[in-house]
């Protein structure tokens, strides 16, 4: 993460990913997305986590 690195709100992230914060959440604990990271009572994250997460699911649409 650099310091360029917008941190992304619940509902952008699952915009992002088009899907519902609902799923985004219930993906969060079944571990198929990264943990926010925490700054008081917020949960963010950083904005190349979620790219990332898009690019390795094109990568393992790939190989199957």
């Amino acid at each position: 993460m650099s310091l360029t690195d917008p941190l992304l709100k619940a509902s952008e992230a699952a915009e992002i990913l088009a899907i519902s914060e609902p799923t985004l959440w219930r993906h969060v604990k079944l571990g198929k997305l990264p943990k926010p990271l925490k700054l008081g009572a917020s949960s963010r994250w950083p904005q190349s986590e979620i790219l990332d997460v898009i690019e390795q699911a094109k990568a393992n649409r790939a190989t199957q």
